[in-house]
């Protein structure tokens, strides 16, 4: 099967018409040279001009205008005497009239024909749906996207009623669109319509009245752009943002809407040098008390607004340094994150309320990386207040159950208590009489009785240390965070348990590294942690008839933390006792509460540290402590 090709096609068309014009005109010729007909035959040469103006070529046109032309004058010269004008003179000059004008006429419309070809090439290059009707709606122009869009081929569409062939329904009564038209000249309106294969579109339409000469309307040129897609984007867009905002407003958890593009601004400009923005953002206080006025709020939910006793979210339009307090710290890591491309950053602060008051909160600040994302940076808040105050009370009882377990670990050093006690006590006994008897001699030795006084005041200033020392460990107080050297605290732990353990021919044996950093803590909590541990480590050996050691030792881990370890040389951890070991209420003694080991490691974690046991049973238990170094001490 061959395919039809349409230039070809025209080709042989035109070449078709210029013969059939040139052997009109030849025919002509001999008609008018070879017949004794006295008419204008020459007139019919404008035949051969019209068959030769049907291929729409200027040039064929021009050609057999010339070649009638002279045709005329040379069938005028072989029949005719040209020294005596008479009437076939005039009938000459008239075919040669009639010629020029059919060419001039044909040279017209050819133009003309050109200009609305490319007009209709024009329309046919859109990317919009163009088609032409008349009056009465019947379709006279089809370009090519109406084709494509709709599916009806041009000579299917053409001659059909538009409304009826797109089934198209209007936003309005078309009688009072149709009045419009007519008024205005123009039309724009959005319109639904049907392809061929039943797909509804959405379109948007343009219409234009076209007039005649005389001003009356003649057709109407529509223009459709296909939007069936964009309107659905758009009413996902309308549906996302209405649900979007549902769960805006109807959240129980507080959300801020922001815009940083302000402060990324101001990130730009800087200049951090070899240091680094984020060493630079952290020497550099003020920058960041000034971001904070940069970061603007745009929206504040309803939850947001109740948490911090606003009536309407315009309290918010504007920053959001009235709601971080003056001492916040948390605003800087969020600055960090922002700046470093960070998808999102948490933290905890305290929201200063409009009447001052201020609202302990966890919040989380998101960063949406598309283009223009740093005017929609979200925040999330959450009141944590109750949380706040159920931690409270939860460390409160811990503090009293801690307390009740100083009370019981006293009673049971209360034998080790009475000895160091009795020491200082039988020294300032045993002083004193001395005394007496240096000043009852016949000759009182002053120095002696001098000497035996200033023993007798440093035995009493040793038992006044012992029940501070006592009366501190048994104290219930809050907790303090102080700087402190972890050989005092050992020595300190290691005097209250001295005697317990001796009790059980228990050696204690320490080993701390000398030149340790402070850690910052509670003297009396870690005390008692350094004292439960050996403790336990002195009941576990009880009875045992090998060796009873205990050693006590303090180093660093990698230079960054220390590590406190109480290891013994008893039996050891059973393996199915070690993974329950920390639990509240467990506990591998008879008798015992267990509480203390639980209690222990809640304080270390308190002091930012990790407690840890492993045992290789029949070889003893080792638990080890870390903490982190004070910061204040760190060295460079």
């Amino acid at each position: 099967m061959t395919r039809h090709d349409p230039a070809t096609g025209s080709s042989k068309s035109r070449a078709g018409l210029r013969f059939s014009s040139g052997l009109l005109a030849f025919a002509v010729f001999l008609v008018d040279v070879l017949t004794p007909l006295e008419g204008a035959v020459a007139v019919l040469y404008v035949v051969a001009i019209l068959l030769a103006a049907r291929t729409s070529r200027r040039n064929d046109i021009i050609v057999a205008a010339a070649t009638c032309v002279i045709l005329t004058m040379t069938a005028y010269v072989l029949s005719h005497d040209l020294k005596s004008i008479a009437s076939p003179a005039l009938r000459a000059l008239v075919s040669l009239a009639a010629i020029g004008i059919t060419t001039l006429l044909a040279l017209q419309n050819q133009a003309a024909t050109s200009r609305l070809a490319a007009q209709a090439r024009l329309l046919n290059l859109s990317h919009d749906m163009i088609f032409a009707r008349d009056r009465r709606g019947v379709i006279t122009f089809w370009n090519k996207t109406a084709e494509q869009t709709y599916g009806w081929p041009a000579e299917d569409a053409i001659g059909r009623v538009a409304d009826d062939l797109l089934q198209t329904v209007y936003p309005d009564r078309r009688d009072l669109i149709e009045s419009v038209l007519l008024e205005a000249g123009r039309w724009e309106g959005r319109v639904e319509q049907r392809t061929k294969a039943g797909t509804a579109l959405t379109v948007d339409a343009r219409w234009a009245l076209q007039r005649d000469h005389l001003g009356r309307p003649v057709g109407v040129l529509e223009t459709h752009t296909d939007v069936t897609d964009r309107e659905a984007a758009h009413a996902a867009l309308v549906q996302s943002e209405r649900r979007y905002r549902r769960m805006f407003d109807a959240s129980r958890i507080g959300v801020l809407e922001e815009d940083w593009s302000g402060l990324r601004a101001a990130l730009n400009s800087l200049e951090p040098g070899e240091a680094g923005l984020r060493d630079y953002l952290v020497q550099n206080p003020d920058f960041v008390r000034y971001a904070r006025g940069l970061a603007r709020i745009t929206d504040a939910n309803p939850a947001l607004q109740r948490m911090a006793g606003a009536s309407s979210s315009s309290a918010f339009i504007e920053n959001v340094d009235r709601l971080l307090g003056a001492d916040d710290r948390s605003f800087l890591g969020g600055l960090l994150a922002f700046a470093e491309g960070e998808p999102f950053y948490e933290g905890e602060t305290d929201l200063v309320r409009l009447d001052g008051g201020k609202v302990p909160v966890l919040f989380t600040i998101t960063f949406p990386p598309e283009p223009g994302g740093d005017r929609n940076v979200l925040a999330f808040v959450m009141d944590i207040t109750e949380r706040k105050q159920s931690q409270d009370a939860l460390l409160a009882a811990q503090a009293e159950l801690a307390h009740a377990a100083r009370v019981a670990t006293l009673g049971e050093l209360s034998a080790s208590i009475a000895h160091e006690v009795n020491q200082p006590l039988a020294a300032i006994v045993t002083s004193g009489e001395a005394g007496l008897r240096w000043l009852r001699r016949d000759v009182p030795d002053l120095n002696e009785v001098t000497a035996t006084i200033d023993h007798v005041v440093a035995e009493g200033r040793r038992a006044g240390e012992i029940v501070t020392r006592i009366r501190t460990f048994l104290k219930k107080r809050s907790p303090q965070q102080d700087i402190l050297q972890i050989s005092e605290i050992i020595d300190e732990a290691a005097l209250l348990v001295g005697r317990e353990l001796a009790k059980d021919d228990v050696v204690l044996t320490i080993e701390v590294e000398p030149g340790l950093p402070p850690v910052r803590g509670d003297r009396i909590q870690l005390q008692q942690v350094l004292v439960n541990l050996l403790v336990n480590a002195g009941q576990a050996m009880s009875g045992q008839s090998g060796p009873r050691i205990v050693t006590l030792g303090a180093g660093s881990v990698a230079g960054e933390r220390l590590a406190i370890t109480v290891q013994d040389t008893g039996p050891g951890i059973a393996p199915g006792d070690l993974p329950r070991l920390f639990d509240a209420f467990f506990s591998t003694k008879n008798g015992g509460m267990g509480m203390g080991l639980a209690i222990c490691r809640t304080t270390v974690e308190a002091h930012g540290g990790q407690l840890s046991a492993e045992s290789v049973p029949g070889s003893g238990a080792t638990f080890r402590l870390t903490l982190p170094y004070s910061q204040e001490h760190t060295t460079p």
